[in-house]
């Protein structure tokens, strides 16, 4: 129960933030990133606030034995850089730059009834159901492929041939 109360306080003070930053109005997030318009840096600066603040603390909290609320640290263990991850930030920057939502904002936009932003969250929901179909999907193939290698290479470790091709 106290882990749901600090994620709904966490959250709560997250909606407000963007919501004083901006960054949950679509003009002032497409008026950032049109460089060769005019550009409003405004965003810029709540970023730059957000990633001091982050640095500060990361670095503060990560010295602690323990987070408050949790036994352990969760953290993500992979450091590589892989196509589906540059293709994701890809399609998210895309989606960021043609809204002028990204998910956060969005979410905390749904509030105001703002018609854009509710068209926004049902989209960005099906793209998310679409996204674990796709993976389902492609971990049952990726599955049955090797289901197949491994009989191929079980058969394979048999003196028995079987066919011209096995010589």
């Amino acid at each position: 129960m106290k882990a749901l109360l600090i994620s709904f306080v966490s959250g709560g003070v997250f909606a407000v933030g963007l919501g004083i930053g901006g960054m949950t109005q679509p003009a002032k997030v497409i008026g950032f990133l049109d460089f060769a318009g005019s550009w409003d840096p405004s965003l810029a600066i709540v970023m730059i606030g957000a990633i001091a603040v982050h640095s500060v603390l990361y670095r503060v909290i990560r010295n602690r034995p323990s987070p408050l609320f949790s036994p352990t640290f969760s953290l993500p263990t992979r450091t590589d850089i892989d196509a589906r991850l540059v293709g994701g930030a890809a399609l998210f920057g895309v989606g960021w730059g043609l809204a002028g939502f990204c998910p956060g904002p969005a979410l905390t936009s749904l509030v105001s009834g703002n018609l854009p932003a509710v068209i926004f969250v049902v989209a960005m929901i099906a793209g998310m159901y679409l996204y674990k179909l796709i993976e389902v999907l492609r971990l049952r193939q990726a599955d049955a492929k090797n289901k197949s290698t491994a009989s191929r290479l079980v058969a394979s470790a048999s003196p028995v041939r079987r066919s011209h091709d096995d010589y």
